[in-house]
């Protein structure tokens, strides 16, 4: 891609130059808007400035953005369970045990990796390349992720997402059995005070919401009662699900983080599978549901047990 000029004339005065940048241009957010600022490809009048100037009537403006830098990752040819794709998104069931984002510990063999080769002329805008990734799953969940494959599809989508009309549906299986048969649970999550590589319900955390319904008891050989819950995220915290459960006293089966060290089902993993996710295609406005099959590990788990 060349670098691209954009001479903007202003018509009416009073708003801060990202934001007016970010407004007559789409197709930059205001984040990158910000950056280029930053990086002096901005001016005002044939002037630099900084994000706050507050643009006049008149004023003209000149944006300039640099072709995408090449990409710090490395492609990896990876296996994708690829659910969808068209030439916007990319809907993938994502495997257990695949971290989402290169980092450290995890510089390579990551989801990111795997849609880079996947998607080779997956391009950004604003002078950066980027991944597409517009949510996350935990390491140890599997499920429905949707990748963006350009800068439109991803703002359309992270819209979305901020907004909270994309529906997202997981099922869990908890420890013990839930005593109402549905029921929906308001509690704040933020960084555990102690383990700060946890999260906890705290008093100044996060506002999150979750919402679920039982989908069968069951027993183990030994009589261990158990749950299976189908679970709405209505916010998206750092390991919603599993923190709002084990605060409850319901901890995932599996989950050695947030439930106890040693459990009477054995389980590879925390027991817990993005199932569907319902979306506006960022392009078509078609309101798209896309939904992951079983994983094989989480489904032999289930075959060792009984219904009540």
């Amino acid at each position: 891609m060349r670098e691209v000029t954009k001479v903007l004339t202003v018509a009416a005065g009073g708003a801060r130059l990202d934001r007016y940048v970010a407004d007559a241009l789409p197709d930059l957010s205001r984040a990158a808007v910000q950056r280029l600022i930053s990086e002096s490809q901005v001016t005002v009048n044939g002037l630099l400035t900084r994000s706050s100037y507050k643009v006049r009537a008149g004023d003209e403006v000149i944006v300039r953005v640099p072709p995408p830098r090449p990409a710090t990752l490395e492609p990896e040819e990876l296996p994708l369970d690829v659910l969808y794709e068209d030439g916007d998104i990319l809907v993938l069931n994502k495997a257990a045990g695949m971290v989402v984002h290169p980092g450290a510990g995890n510089p390579s063999g990551t989801l990111v990796n795997a849609v880079l080769a996947h998607c080779p002329d997956l391009q950004g805008i604003g002078g950066e390349l980027r991944p597409g990734i517009v949510h996350r799953l935990d390491k140890d969940t599997s499920g429905v992720l949707i990748v963006a494959k350009h800068d439109l599809a991803i703002r359309a989508l992270q819209r979305q997402f901020k907004r909270r009309t994309v529906r997202k549906f997981y099922v869990a299986l908890l420890n013990g059995s839930l005593p109402q048969e549905e029921g929906f649970i308001e509690a704040p999550i933020g960084r555990n005070r102690v383990h700060r590589q946890k999260m906890a319900v705290v008093a100044n955390g996060k506002p999150s919401r979750t919402r679920w319904r039982v989908m069968e008891h069951l027993r183990d050989a030994q009589g261990h009662p158990y749950t299976l819950v189908e679970v709405q995220l209505l916010t998206g915290r750092t390991h919603q699900i599993r923190v709002h459960f084990a605060w409850l006293g319901y901890p995932l089966v599996g989950d050695r983080v947030y439930g106890p060290a040693r459990q009477p089902l054995a389980a590879p993993r925390q027991f817990l599978h993005a199932r569907d996710l319902t979306v506006v295609h960022p392009v078509t406005g078609e309101e798209l549901t896309f939904s992951a099959p079983w994983p094989p590990d989480l489904q032999e788990v289930l075959q060792s047990l009984s219904r009540e």
